[in-house]
């Protein structure tokens, strides 16, 4: 058997595989999506946003999408609308944007823990955390459903409304139901590692008319039209070119879904008899987007640690991410909302993201597994090093 590279073996990959490499649409098609945009001379607020938005009011079953410039000024935007006062209860095992919404609104963030094997908001420990919350802002941690339907209860029995930060989520299924009519309203993201591309933008999702009204306004500083602004809004608006690359994305993305649940598999498949390697566990019936593809690491059965896989996968030209570590209750941004989470803090220093985008080959993914096992075979002499 050859050894791993960070003993002295061949790499697998003499040149690096990337983390991602974002799928652009063609050029000629983004092109043909802007002439009439450029010939009319209307670079926001033009027809094409109002495609996109109604393209992905379709698709996800909503009766309204806002476009934005990205996911976190929709969710910004949300809680600005909603006038929310106290607290909002959220998860730390998640993207500190999610945070960040909140505390722009001069909000408190009120962390939780994360369900070990699903990766997302405990409902449990959440619910002990939720005395006087204002709000709940649920994450679908890297494309998987977090349970919606049970943020909802929670929810309605605390009597405040639910967010769902739906980042990575645009494609994904809650059974047979997409994301996107969960909560008051859920935000996607369109930026190059997802599985929409825009560059940069976001969408935001609700049934709610009112909340849909006020939201077109905010991403226009508040200003109905008038210039009497009714409250503080921002630019929060999508430009057309971005719009553009959305609908060439949205064009394709049947195919790209199809590609991304076939390579998952491929990777479940691959990993599945490796000590101490464990998979993110999604519900029955479930669809995930697999934005990435996270696995975690128990360094007891594994043989070493998830820090020391990383380095052996780098030294074998394999790039990873290590997706939420620190989680945001450890990030300096949001030090007056650290809370003891053990789990979380556990969990953080257990997951690593491997590659995953349509560009990658089969042969590639066979590849970084057959090295994952490689190094776990050897992990002990690795581990001291």
């Amino acid at each position: 058997m050859t050894k791993p590279a960070i003993l002295g073996g061949a790499r697998a990959f003499a040149e690096p595989v990337p983390f991602v490499r974002a799928p652009t649409p063609s050029r000629e098609a983004v092109f043909a999506r802007l002439e009439e945009t450029f010939d009319a001379g209307m670079l926001t607020n033009g027809k094409l946003v109002r495609e996109l938005e109604a393209q992905a009011a379709e698709r996800l079953g909503v009766d309204h999408v806002v476009a934005v410039s990205s996911c976190t000024t929709g969710l910004m935007l949300v809680f600005r609308v909603l006038n929310v006062q106290n607290d909002v209860l959220l998860p730390s095992f998640t993207f500190s944007a999610s945070a960040h919404a909140v505390a722009w609104n001069g909000l408190r963030c009120r962390f939780t823990e994360c369900d070990p094997d699903r990766f997302q908001i405990d409902l449990g420990d959440a619910k002990e955390r939720s005395e006087g919350v204002g709000a709940i802002l649920a994450t679908h941690i890297f494309g998987a459903p977090c349970r919606p339907e049970e943020v909802e209860n929670l929810g309605a029995t605390l009597g405040v409304p639910v967010v769902f930060d739906a980042a990575h989520g645009f494609g994904s299924r809650r059974g047979t139901r997409p994301l996107g009519s969960f909560g008051i309203a859920e935000v996607f993201s369109l930026t190059p590692t997802k599985p929409v591309v825009a560059g940069e933008g976001g969408l935001v999702a609700t049934n709610d008319a009112s909340l849909a009204e006020a939201l077109r306004m905010g991403r226009d500083y508040g200003n109905p039209g008038d210039y009497n602004t009714r409250f503080v809004g921002l630019n929060g608006r999508m430009s057309e070119m971005h719009a553009a690359v959305a609908l060439c994305s949205l064009d394709g993305f049947d195919a790209h879904l199809a590609r991304r649940h076939s390579m998952a598999k491929r990777y479940a498949t691959a990993l599945a008899d490796i000590p101490g390697l464990r998979l993110q566990i999604l519900d029955e019936g479930d669809e995930s987007t697999y934005k990435d593809f996270t696995i975690a690491i128990e360094s007891g059965s594994f043989g070493c640690d998830r820090d020391t896989l990383v380095r052996s996968l780098i030294a074998e030209g394999i790039e990873t991410r290590n997706y939420f570590d620190p989680p945001v209750h450890r990030q300096d941004s949001h030090a007056r909302d650290a809370v003891p989470l053990p789990i979380t803090d556990r969990i953080a220093k257990q997951v690593v993201s491997l590659p995953i985008y349509p560009a990658l080959s089969d042969s590639d993914i066979d590849r970084i597994a057959e090295r994952i096992a490689l190094i776990q075979a050897y992990a002990g002499e690795i581990a001291p090093r």
